[in-house]
Formats: structure tokens, sequence, C-alpha cells
């Protein structure tokens, strides 16, 4: 055992010593030490579970045979940052959590691992650690929020951003802003709608680092306290069997996280984390790579944010199996391996089939032909960004409007400054120049409460919600604070948007102007640290020492369109 290294021998007993003193005995340690991680916190309910969890998922391992030895990491709510200076530390946060894992799990020599995660960057973040340490592991997330109710309709809290544009514009007063803000979150849970912690949660299904069917119960679901016991058992058998991460993480599974992902229009922030998944597991994938599994996967589940249902009807629906089996029988997946020791396509059958359900189609009646996304390159993005495809269509002309960041952008809208046809530019928002890549949910759901979601389009070197909807196109890559060509844009710049070429592109001469670096705007700490470190986000915004070394694949046709 990996454990032996601090338990085993006459000259490690005082390191025996320690371990006797939090109430180990001899029995015990002969056990393997197997690591219970989570991320509980009180700020916020996306994370409030996983204590209760983390016990649970204790006895499971103790049930087994195993040892547990717990530890708590970080987490940064964006729900809660967002459109604050502090939504900087979220995507930091993923780099955080991933090396503090592999700091407190490989600094005891500890032999498997579970992790329970809840929210955003989190849920990449232990799909990382996993990948890195490549131990027997399993991943639990702590469930979604169940939706809360606003005159007897149900209401999460993209309604709440929303109503801010709304209360902005005039149309609802202070009282009916209040009212929202009180109905939308019930309790512990993770953000309801196929907004990125619920993407995230079915890619790690898809990955087959967590157990079909035990992410989509939610949060405050009776069962969910078992499906942690569950997993504190699973852990052992993949100890027992040597089953590690990245015998998991291939090609095809990445793959079929992809399809996953589009089939519900998730969250563009998933491919941000997966490249980021695949970096850790020494797995070749590109952002180019998710181009074909958009282009040829339908949309067949009905969720929000564009959709009706939320995660918790999903469940009800069958959840990441019922949606695994439409795009099995339609042959859009290809079987893989999973932490159970079964493979995917064996999980996905022994799931049972919901009867009357609407929220998940088959493949043969989508509700859009194809993924919510689209990888596009053009002259202001040389190495890629990323189309939130709208429901209004794929082609967007207009003329820039400026900003040099979020808040300059959001107060613009907030003062009636933004016009139908308008194109929004948020630059030095990316991961070197944020410092953090920051969301813009704040922007974009102030555009949908004034009625000009389907009128402006928004571009930026930053991040999207899960929870945006609309014409945005984010992940501009090379960002401003790097010499990308978004930096030279200046107002009134004409810029298309072409889904259907794939470009983003301005007629304006960019090659007559000039671009000089801005001063950075954090100078020490873990955001400076961050932006010296940090590469482009077409190679999922890692941190590693080499990160900018590896450009994204693209292929260039006749006609000057990325295939």
């Amino acid at each position: 055992m990996r454990s032996d290294l601090i338990k085993t021998g006459a000259e490690r007993a005082p390191a025996r010593a320690m371990l006797r003193a939090t109430g180990l005995d001899d029995a015990a340690l002969k056990k393997p030490l197997v690591a219970v991680v989570h991320t509980w916190s009180d700020v916020s309910p996306c994370n409030l579970n996983l204590r209760d969890l983390a016990q649970q998922a204790a006895a499971g391992i103790r049930a087994a045979g195993g040892t547990p030895v717990e530890f708590n990491t970080i987490a940064v709510t964006d729900g809660i940052a967002m459109g604050s200076p502090g939504m900087r530390y979220s995507l930091v946060s993923r780099e955080v959590i991933t090396d503090s894992i592999e700091a407190a799990v490989e600094g005891h020599c500890l032999d498997a691992m579970v992790l329970l995660c809840g929210c955003d960057k989190t849920i990449p973040a232990a799909a990382m650690a996993m990948a890195r340490l490549d131990i027997p592991s399993v991943a639990l997330y702590g469930g979604t929020i169940a939706h809360g109710l606003h005159d007897r309709r149900p209401i999460t809290v993209q309604q709440v951003f929303e109503a801010v544009g709304a209360h902005g514009a005039g149309t609802i007063d202070d009282a009916e802003l209040r009212r929202v803000e009180c109905d939308a979150c019930p309790g512990a849970g993770a953000c309801g709608g196929q907004f990125t912690a619920n993407t995230m949660a079915m890619v790690l299904t898809a990955l087959g680092l967590s157990p079909m069917g035990l992410n989509d119960i939610p949060a405050t679901h009776p069962h969910k306290l078992a499906a942690a016991h569950r997993c504190g058992e699973l852990v052992m058998a993949c100890l027992r069997e040597k089953r590690t991460p990245r015998a998991l993480l291939t090609r095809t599974a990445l793959h079929n996280a992809a399809r996953m992902v589009a089939a519900t229009a998730g969250s563009t922030n998933a491919l941000l984390h997966l490249l980021a998944i695949a970096r850790e597991a020494d797995v070749a994938w590109s952002l180019e790579d998710f181009e074909p599994a958009s282009r040829h996967t339908p949309v067949i589940a009905d969720l929000l944010p564009g959709g009706r249902y939320t995660a918790v009807e999903l469940f009800d629906a069958g959840g990441a199996a019922r949606v695994a089996q439409e795009l099995i029988a339609a042959d859009m997946l290809d079987d893989t391996p999973t932490v159970t020791g079964r493979s995917l396509f064996a999980e996905a059958a022994a799931a049972p089939r919901v009867k009357n359900q609407t929220v998940v189609h088959p493949v043969s009646a989508p509700l859009k032909p194809r993924g919510g996304y689209s990888i596009l390159y053009g002259n202001l993005a040389p190495d890629g960004c990323v189309l939130k495809i709208p429901h209004a269509g794929g082609h967007f002309q207009g003329a820039a409007r400026v900003f040099e960041s979020e808040e300059d952008a959001f107060a613009a809208v907030q003062r009636d400054r933004i016009r139908a046809g308008d194109v929004i530019v948020i630059r030095n928002e990316g991961p070197a120049g944020g410092p953090g890549m920051r969301e813009m949910l704040g922007v974009t759901a102030a555009l949908i409460g004034r009625g000009l979601g389907n009128d402006v389009a928004l571009i930026t070197d930053g991040r999207f919600s899960g929870a945006t909807h609309g014409f945005m196109v984010g992940h501009v890559a090379p960002e401003a604070a790097r010499g990308g060509p978004i930096a030279l844009l200046r107002d009134g710049d004409e810029i298309v948007i072409d889904a259907a070429r794939r470009e983003l592109r301005t007629s304006a001469d960019l090659a007559r102007r000039t671009w000089t670096p801005r001063k950075p705007s954090v100078t020490r700490g873990v955001l400076a640290k961050f932006a010296r470190l940090v590469g482009s986000a077409s190679d999922g915004a890692t941190t590693q020492l080499d990160s900018t070394d590896h450009p994204p694949r693209r292929i260039e046709t006749t006609e000057g369109v990325a295939a």
C-alpha cells in the first residue's frame, strides 16, 4: 500500500503516534488509508450538504475494509461572486482546489480517494485531481438544488439575474425584485438548470468517473446519503481491482462527454474544463475536437437556460442515463469503461426507462437539429472562440461597442446606452488579463431582462455562465492582454458572427493599428501568480508551466473556415 510509506516500520513510529492521536488503532492502521475530500462550505447552498455526504462516504469505506481520512478544500461560488471583483477568483479556484487535493493526498501517501464536489469549479477540479494523481478514485456531485416557486411557477437563480435587468429597465419594482430573490433558492444544492454545475456533473458520469445515476440525485433527496455510502464502498473495489482514472479518461470518453454536453445544450464552460481534464490525463484533445460533437448531435433535453425544465425534472425523467440511452440508440456514443467496473452502455442499459416524460426527447424528434455551441475562428479569434448558438439563428452583424471591463459594460446596459444591433465587446477579462476570466452573467442577464436578448450580440475574452443565453461569443483567443486582435477593436468597427462559416471577423483594418500592453492590474497574491502562469482559454486555461506550448489544432479549408 502507498500508505505503508507513512505507517509501516520502526522509523514510522512518530507518524503512527500522531495518527493514533486522531483515534486510529492498530486495526485501522493496517487497512488502506482512503481520502475523503470535499468542498463543504456554508457560504452558499452549492456545497452545503457535502459534510453530511462525507460522513456517509467514510462509513462506506469502513464497511468495505478501509480507513477514511477526511480533508476539506475551498470553494468560490459563482452565483455570489458574479459581477464583483471576487469573480476573478472563480477559475483560479479550480487550480487551487486541484493543487490542494494533490498536496493533501500525496503529502500523506494515501491509497485512494472519494471526492465530493458541489459547484462550478469544484467539479472539474475533482476530475483534474483524479487524472493527475491516478490513484483509485470515485467522484460524487452533491446534487442540484430544488427549484423555487414564484407565483406558482418554478424559478431558479437565473430568473433572479434576469430580474435585475428588468428592475433596471423599470418593468418590475423593488418589491417584485425582492419577491423573486426570496423565492428562487429553497435550500442545499447547486444551481438548478443545465448550467455549469449540472453540466459538469453529467460530464463526470459520461467520463466514467462517477457511477451512473448518483450525480443526478438532488441534494436534498433522501437517497443522496446512500449514494455517498455507495461511493465509499466502490472506491475500495477500485483499490482492490487497481482501477484508476486514467484508464477511463480516453479520447473516446471525452468525445462521449462532449456529445452529452451538446445534447443537453449545456454550459460552454464544459469546453474549458474538458480541455483542462484532458491535459491532466495526458490525452490529446483540442478545442477543434468539440466542433463535430456539437455539429452532429441534436439538442434532445428541454432544460434551462434555454428550455423549460430544471435538473430535478431531468432526474425524475431518468437523468444522465436517459440522455445516454437516447444517444446510444442513435449510435452517437461509443462504449467505454467506468468506475463501477461495468461499461457505460451496460450502466445505461441497467437504468430504468421512465415512461411519459417530456424532458428528454428521442434523437429522431429533437428540440434543435444541432448542439448548442460552435467553435469559431477568424481575424478576431485566430486561436478560436466559442459561440453559444441562440434560438434566433447563427448570424449577427453590427457595430462594436467596446468596453474594457465587465463593470463598464453592465453600467452601459443599466443606463440604457445599448441599442438593438450593437455588438458589445468586453475585453481584458481573459485568463491573464482579468486576471481570472470572469463570467459575464450580470451583463447577459441584464440584456435578457431588458428584452434585448435576440437583438444584441456580445463577444469577450472572458467566459459565460451556464445560465447565459442569447447571442454570445466567449473564450476569444488570443486574449486582449496577450495581444489578441480583440485588443485592437474600436467603437463602430463592423463585426460579423457567422455560425455557418464558423467565423468571427471584422472588416476593420487591424493591421494598421498598434497594441500597447496594459500594466498588470494585480502584482501580488494568487491572482498575480495565476496571470503569470495561465495558458490560453483555447487550451483549457490551466496553470501548468508548459500550458502555452500546445496551440489548438486548426484545419483551414479553401474557404478559410476551420473544419
